[in-house]
């Protein structure tokens, strides 16, 4: 498996490299793109990409938890998480990655 980290400047330059805007535009570009992701997400929105998957955001509420060093019980407070659920077709390209390396 890889170490590799794809990053901002990773897409900035593909989309410079694929769609041939300047590379400040394309930095702009994928910067818009994750900003509107970001702000649907914050607001409560789920994000829907097709062929790549769902992000949402889910509500768990207050429970109690055992810090497994000490077996002490915490209270944990509610919160907000961030989850992702991929498409079937991703799933499949994951999947087609993990019997290439095999």
């Amino acid at each position: 498996m890889s170490n590799k980290t794809l990053t901002r400047m990773d897409l900035t330059e593909a989309v410079f490299r694929e769609v041939g805007l300047s590379r400040n535009d394309s930095a702009a570009l994928v910067d818009s793109v994750l900003e509107h992701v970001s702000n649907a997400l914050a607001s409560g929105e789920q994000v829907k990409i097709s062929s790549f998957g769902t992000f949402s955001v889910r509500d768990k509420k207050a429970r109690i938890g055992r810090n497994p060093k000490t077996g002490e019980e915490v209270q944990i407070s509610p919160r907000r998480v961030l989850t992702f659920r991929p498409s079937h077709l991703m799933k499949e390209r994951v999947a087609e990655g993990n019997r290439s390396q095999d």
